[in-house]
C-alpha cells in the first residue's frame, strides 16, 4: 500500500507530474494514430496495385482467352467456307480476311496462355487448367492444320470437314469450358480480395475515429485541467493540437472512406460490366462461329441450329423463344424495357449490364449494343431462310461478305457497339484506380503532417507551465 501511495503521488499527485502523464498520453495515442494510417494506407496502395496489376488483368485475360478460341474456330470455318474447291470459286474478300483474323486469335491465345500461367501460380488448380489448355491447344491447331491443308487438295473439302468437327468439338467440350473456368476463378479470387479489401478498411475506419475520438478526450482534458488549475481561459498549444488533431481525424476517415467507396466503383459498377460484356462478346463470336459452321456441316446443321439459339439466349434470355419466334419476342419485350427499364422480361448478360448502368452515356451506349444485337439476329434468319430456298451460295455470300449490309457488316457494327460499352466501364475502372491512388498519396502525408503538428503543439503548450514549477 504505501509503495502505490509513493507510485501514485510521483506519477499523478502533482501538477508537474499530472501534466506530463497527460502529454505522454497525447504522444503516445497520436503516434499510434498516425502509425495506424500509415499502415492503412499502404495497405491501400498495395490493394490498389494488386487489382490494378493482377486481379483485373488475368480475369480479362481469361475471359479474352474464351474470345480468342472462339474467334479462332470462326475464322477456321470461315476459311473453309470461302475456299472454294482448292482455290477454285473463292471468297477472295471474306478469305483473306479470315486468314488475317485468324492469325491475330492464334497469336492472342498464345499470349493470354503465358499471362495466364503467370497469374496461376500458387493455385493448383489454375495451374493444372492452364496445363490442360495449353496442351489442347496444340492438339486444336493440329486438327485445324490439317483440314486446312485436305481444304487445299481437289475434292478435299469432305476430309477437311471431318477434321474441323474433330477440332470443334474438342473446342466446345475441353477448351472453351476451361477457359470459361478460368473467367470464373480469376473473378471469384477478385472478388474475395475486393470484400477483404473493403472490410478491411471499414475496421481501420472504426480503429482511427475510436484512437481518434480517445485523443480528443484526453486534449480536452488537459485543456480543461490547464484551465481549471492556472486560471486561464484556452491554452493556444492545446488548443491548435486539438485543432490538428481533429482535422486529421477528419481527413483520415475521409480518405479511408474514400478508398472503400473507390474500390466498390472499381469493382461492381466498372468491372463486373466489364466482365459481363467480355463474355458476352466471347459467346457472340462462337453464336457466329455457329452461322458458318451451319453452312459449312451439313450433316449437323440441327446442332448447330441449337447452339445458335442457346448462346442467343445467354445474350439475351427469352424464356420459350425458338429462332421462329426470337425475333418478335425480343422486338415485343425491348419495347417494354425501353418503357420501363426494371420490365424483367428478358435476362442474359445484357440484362446484367443493363442493371449495372452507372456512368454518363453508358445506357446510350448498352441500348444501342442491343440494338444492332436484333439486326444481327435478324441477318441469321435471313441466312438460314435463303438455304432453305436452295441459294447456298447466297447464303454463304450474305453470311461472310464485308459489304454494308451483309451479315458480317452489321456483326462488326454490334461488335463496335458493345466495346463502345465495355470501353465505357474500362476507362472508370481506370480512373477509380487512379483516383484511389491519389487519394491515398493526397491525405496521406497531411492526417501524419497534422499529428505530427498536434505532438509538437502539445510540448510547446505545456512548456511553459511545467517551467513555473523548476
Amino acid at each position: 500500500m504505501a509503495a502505490r501511495a509513493a507510485l501514485r503521488r510521483r506519477y499523478w499527485a502533482s501538477v508537474p507530474a499530472r501534466l506530463r502523464l497527460l502529454r505522454a498520453a497525447t504522444v503516445l495515442l497520436a503516434c499510434a494514430l498516425a502509425v495506424l494510417m500509415l499502415v492503412a494506407g499502404l495497405i491501400a496502395l498495395g490493394t490498389w496495385s494488386s487489382v490494378a496489376g493482377h486481379d483485373a488483368p488475368r480475369t480479362t485475360s481469361a475471359a479474352d482467352l474464351d474470345l480468342a478460341l472462339n474467334d479462332m474456330d470462326a475464322q477456321a470455318a470461315n476459311l473453309l467456307l470461302s475456299n472454294g474447291d482448292a482455290g477454285k470459286g473463292r471468297l477472295q474478300t471474306p478469305y483473306t480476311k479470315a486468314v488475317g483474323f485468324y492469325g491475330d486469335a492464334r497469336r492472342e491465345i498464345g499470349h493470354d496462355l503465358r499471362t495466364l500461367a503467370v497469374a496461376a501460380q500458387g493455385s493448383r488448380t489454375d495451374e493444372k487448367t492452364v496445363e490442360s489448355l495449353t496442351d489442347g491447344f496444340a492438339e486444336y491447331q493440329e486438327l485445324i492444320g490439317r483440314a486446312l491443308e485436305n481444304d487445299g487438295h481437289h475434292g478435299g473439302k469432305a476430309g477437311a470437314v471431318v477434321d474441323y468437327r474433330r477440332a470443334t468439338d474438342l473446342l466446345r467440350t475441353q477448351l472453351l469450358p476451361a477457359a470459361r473456368a478460368l473467367v470464373a476463378s480469376n473473378n471469384a479470387a477478385f472478388d474475395t480480395e475486393y470484400s477483404s479489401a473493403r472490410s478491411g478498411l471499414g475496421t481501420e475506419r472504426a480503429v482511427v475515429l475510436a484512437l481518434g475520438a480517445l485523443l480528443l478526450a484526453v486534449l480536452c482534458g488537459l485543456q480543461w485541467y490547464l484551465s481549471r488549475r492556472f486560471g486561464r481561459t484556452l491554452n493556444p498549444g492545446a488548443l491548435a493540437a486539438t485543432v490538428s488533431t481533429l482535422l486529421a481525424v477528419l481527413l483520415g476517415t475521409q480518405l479511408l472512406s474514400a478508398s472503400a467507396e473507390q474500390l466498390r466503383v472499381a469493382r461492381h459498377d466498372a468491372f463486373d460490366s466489364v466482365v459481363a460484356l467480355s463474355r458476352a462478346r466471347a459467346i457472340a463470336y462462337d453464336a457466329n462461329a455457329d452461322e458458318s459452321r451451319y453452312l459449312l456441316d451439313p450433316q449437323r446443321r440441327g446442332q448447330y441450329a441449337d447452339a445458335f439459339l442457346a448462346k442467343s439466349q445467354q445474350l439475351y434470355g427469352l424464356k420459350g423463344a425458338t429462332l421462329t419466334t426470337y425475333d418478335s419476342e425480343l422486338a415485343t419485350t425491348w419495347q417494354a424495357y425501353e418503357t420501363d427499364h426494371h420490365d424483367l422480361r428478358f435476362t442474359g448478360q445484357f440484362r446484367r449490364e443493363l442493371d449495372n448502368v452507372t456512368f454518363p452515356g453508358e445506357r446510350a451506349a448498352a441500348e444501342k449494343t442491343v440494338q444492332t444485337y436484333a439486326v444481327y439476329q435478324r441477318d441469321d434468319r435471313k441466312i438460314r431462310a435463303l438455304l432453305a430456298a436452295g441459294k447456298e451460295q447466297e447464303a454463304v455470300e450474305f453470311c461472310m461478305g464485308w459489304e454494308p449490309g451483309t451479315s458480317n457488316a452489321h456483326f462488326g457494327a454490334w461488335m463496335t457497339a458493345l466495346d463502345k460499352v465495355a470501353g465505357i466501364n474500362r476507362a472508370h475502372f481506370t480512373s477509380s484506380v487512379d483516383a484511389g491512388r491519389s487519394t491515398v498519396g493526397g491525405l496521406l502525408p497531411w492526417t501524419a503532417g497534422l499529428l505530427l503538428a498536434a505532438v509538437v503543439l502539445t510540448a510547446l503548450g505545456l512548456r511553459p507551465r511545467l517551467a513555473e514549477f523548476r
